[in-house]
């Protein structure tokens, strides 16, 4: 009787653990600096996308900013084209690559040739909010498109619109995607944040962020900082190209863990 009532309570406290615990795998690819007429490139992002679609259990893409070369309006819709094979869905933040308003390439234009490609592609401000598995996962825009440049400037109104998405999900699990980092291994004056005091308070305020996940300086850098892990991954045209899977898992009453792992994508011998 004694044996039943230990194998009972041990499979309510198990039940217990696998009840709040929640996990989630993804793809991060980085700074893909697609353009059309480059049959290299072209080739490293048909082959990255065949990659992830052997991986198993990735929930969903994400591409971290500087998604084509420069702010041309013709390549996207063939870099669309080609992510548009991907198994799973996508999601894609603004890198400062990607857009310059006085050539004619805003992000709301961005967006929208994005969406003509891509009809289930439902995004039509470059900051916004998904949830999976879940985490609730927050895109923040830091790009410049009227004076574009290597630098991050989080706007005022969206650090507002950041701290106010924080506050509305307190109680969830966040991970956020940008292309600027906060936090570098080695600081580069052309390459920092503008003002990212204002945005790290912010982070300070809250307990509910796991991870900031962002590309934009083509290198492999992964710290904690006030228990939020920020991780900067390297380009896809890296020597070798690569992709980041990430897995995280929380379990309620221990801190969440984060497992990252580079993949290199096989680029067919001619």
């Amino acid at each position: 009787m004694k044996k039943n009532i230990i194998i009972t309570l041990l499979s309510l406290i198990l039940l217990q653990t696998v009840v709040f615990a929640e996990a989630i795998k993804f793809v991060q690819v980085t700074d893909t600096h697609f353009k059309t007429n480059d049959e290299h490139r072209a080739e490293v992002l048909k082959e990255t996308v065949k990659a992830i679609n052997k991986e198993k259990g990735i929930s969903f893409v994400v591409f971290t900013g500087d998604n084509i070369d420069s702010p041309n309006a013709e390549y996207i819709p063939e870099f669309v084209k080609i992510i548009n094979k991907l198994h799973v869905p996508y999601y894609l933040v603004i890198g400062n690559h990607d857009v310059f308003k006085n050539n004619g390439l805003s992000k709301s234009a961005y967006l929208d040739i994005v969406r003509d490609n891509n009809f289930l592609y439902r995004y039509t401000k470059p900051n916004y909010v998904f949830k999976r598995n879940g985490f609730v996962f927050i895109v923040v825009d830091g790009a410049k498109e009227v004076v574009p440049g290597s630098n991050g400037y989080y706007k005022e109104d969206t650090l507002k619109w950041l701290d106010k998405q924080l506050k509305k999900h307190k109680n969830d699990k966040v991970v956020i995607f940008q292309h600027f980092p906060l936090i570098m291994n080695k600081e580069l004056s052309s390459h920092t944040v503008y003002k990212k005091e204002n945005y790290l308070n912010i982070l300070d305020k809250h307990d509910n962020v796991i991870s900031i996940i962002t590309g934009h300086l083509h290198t492999n850098y992964e710290v904690m900082r006030n228990g939020v892990y920020h991780i900067t991954s390297p380009t896809l045209l890296s020597e070798k190209p690569v992709y980041k899977v990430i897995n995280i898992s929380t379990t309620k009453g221990f801190s969440p863990m984060v497992y990252t792992e580079l993949k290199e994508v096989e680029i067919p011998k001619k």
